[in-house]
């Protein structure tokens, strides 16, 4: 099994980010049922005003080329690209657990 874990650091006003998301999250949490390859998704938005980053999600599949299986995606696709002109940076960290 594979976690991919991503987060996300947002542009704009508080306001802003937090209704980007928002958006975002729910988009994401409808992914399992799109794609056969996604075991589990959690996604979470930072509720600490004094850290940088904006969302975080971790997702499961089931080995390394299933990760690019799920980001080629079409639905995972237009959730990423509801980040576009909104995104300031994004690490990943995906390993085999």
């Amino acid at each position: 099994m594979v976690k991919h874990i991503v987060t996300f650091q947002l542009t704009g006003s508080a306001q802003e980010r937090s209704d980007i998301a928002l958006r975002f999250k729910a988009a994401l949490e409808a992914l399992p049922q799109q794609i056969d390859v996604l075991q589990s998704i959690e996604v979470g938005i930072n509720e600490n005003p004094a850290e940088d980053w904006d969302v975080v999600l971790t997702a499961v599949v089931p080995t390394m080329a299933d990760v690019a299986t799920y980001a080629k995606h079409p639905a995972h696709v237009a959730a990423a690209g509801l980040l576009a002109g909104h995104k300031a940076a994004r690490a990943c960290v995906d390993y085999t657990f």
